[in-house]
C-alpha cells in the first residue's frame, strides 16, 4: 500500500491501543470479530508479538481459572482470528499477518505494523534520554509528540489483569514525560504552556499533588492569590473525598507561604476540641521563649507524657442502691 503523494509504503496494519481500540488492515477497519475472545487474543499477541506464548500463559492471561488442558476456547479464538485477519500460517493474506502454532503455544508475526503503543514508548524514551543529556529542544519535541499520541488509557474499558498492568506502566510513562515538560516550561517561564501541561496531567491523574503545587506557585508568582486558593481547595477536596486523606505537608506549607492568612482561615476545625487538625497546626509557628530557636516546619516538638492516674473504684453508688433495696423489702 503506497501513498499517492510520495509513493512511500504505508503500514498494512495499524493498531491503536491508547483510548478506544482500533485495528485497520489495508485501510479497512476491522469491526466484527467471529469469537468473543478473538479480539482479546489478538491484542495480547500484538503486545507480545514475535514471542512464542505457551497455552498455559495464554489461558492464565485471557481465561484465568480455566483448565488449559481440557478447554478448547483458545483453539476457537485462534481459528476465528485467522479467518477475520486472513492470518493463515502458510499463506497469509495481503496484510502479512501470520498466526503460527508452534510446539505448545502460538506466535504472531506482522510485517509492516504501526502501533501507537510502540511509537508512544519510543518517543518517551528518546525524549527522556535527550533531557538527561541536556538537549532540551529535542526532549521537548519528542515528549510533546508522545503526549499527543496518548489519547487515553491503554485499552479503555478492559479490566483483565494483564491490561491493568500495562495500563499503569504506560500511565506512569505519560506522567514522567509531562513532569519533564512541566519543569521545562517553568524554567522558560512559559505560563500558558505550563497551565496546559498541568491540565493534561490532571486529566491522567486528578490527585497529582506536584501538579497542584506547580499551579499554585505559578499563580503566586503572578500575584493571583485567589487562583492559588482555588487550586489548593480543589486539591484538598479531591484528596479528602476520593482518597480519604489531607494534602501533604509540602502542599500545605506552600499555601501558608503564599497566603498565610488564607491558610489559617481555611483550616478545618475539629468538632471535639475546636482546634484545627494537627496537619494544619504544624504549619503555624509555636510560641517560644526568649532565646529559643526559630520555628521550623521540619522540627517536631516532643511533649513529655503525663503519668496516667488509675481511678479508684467508687463503691458509694452500689452501697446506696443496696440500702434502698433493703428498705423496700422491710
Amino acid at each position: 500500500m503506497t501513498t499517492a503523494a510520495d509513493g512511500t509504503a504505508e503500514p498494512a496494519v495499524r493498531v491503536r491501543f491508547l483510548g478506544d481500540f482500533e485495528l485497520t488492515v489495508n485501510g479497512a477497519p476491522v469491526q466484527r470479530w467471529r469469537a468473543g475472545k478473538a479480539r482479546g487474543l489478538f491484542q495480547y499477541l500484538v503486545v507480545h508479538r514475535g514471542q512464542m506464548l505457551t497455552r498455559d500463559r495464554l489461558y492464565a492471561s485471557l481465561w484465568p481459572g480455566a483448565d488449559a488442558a481440557a478447554g478448547s476456547s483458545l483453539k476457537v479464538a485462534a481459528h476465528a482470528l485467522r479467518r477475520v485477519l486472513d492470518a493463515h500460517p502458510d499463506h497469509p493474506g495481503d496484510s502479512g499477518i501470520r498466526l503460527v502454532y508452534r510446539d505448545f503455544g502460538y506466535v504472531l508475526h506482522i510485517t509492516g505494523l504501526w502501533s501507537d503503543l510502540d511509537r508512544f514508548q519510543e518517543l518517551v524514551h528518546t525524549g527522556l534520554r535527550a533531557a538527561a543529556a541536556g538537549d532540551a529542544p529535542l526532549a521537548r519535541t519528542r515528549l510533546r509528540a508522545a503526549i499527543g499520541l496518548y489519547g487515553g488509557e491503554f485499552l479503555r474499558g478492559e479490566s483483565a489483569d494483564w491490561v491493568v498492568e500495562q495500563r499503569e506502566y504506560l500511565r506512569a510513562l505519560a506522567l514522567r514525560a509531562l513532569g519533564v515538560l512541566r519543569a521545562d516550561a517553568e524554567a522558560r517561564e512559559e505560563f500558558v504552556e505550563l497551565i496546559e501541561i498541568c491540565k493534561r496531567t490532571l486529566e491522567i491523574d486528578r490527585h497529582h499533588e506536584e501538579t497542584y503545587r506547580a499551579l499554585m506557585a505559578a499563580h503566586g508568582r503572578r500575584g493571583e492569590l485567589a487562583c492559588v486558593r482555588r487550586w489548593y481547595e480543589l486539591c484538598a477536596r479531591r484528596m479528602r473525598d476520593e482518597l480519604g486523606v489531607a494534602p501533604g505537608h509540602e502542599t500545605q506549607r506552600l499555601l501558608a507561604t503564599l497566603i498565610p492568612a488564607v491558610a489559617r482561615a481555611s483550616a478545618p476545625v475539629s468538632a471535639a476540641t475546636g482546634a484545627p487538625p494537627a496537619t494544619v497546626r504544624a504549619l503555624r509557628p509555636a510560641a517560644r521563649r526568649t532565646g529559643a530557636p526559630a520555628w521550623s516546619p521540619d522540627v517536631r516538638t516532643t511533649v513529655p507524657a503525663r503519668p496516667v492516674r488509675r481511678a479508684r473504684p467508687d463503691n458509694r453508688a452500689a452501697a446506696a442502691l443496696a440500702r434502698a433495696a433493703d428498705q423496700a423489702t422491710a
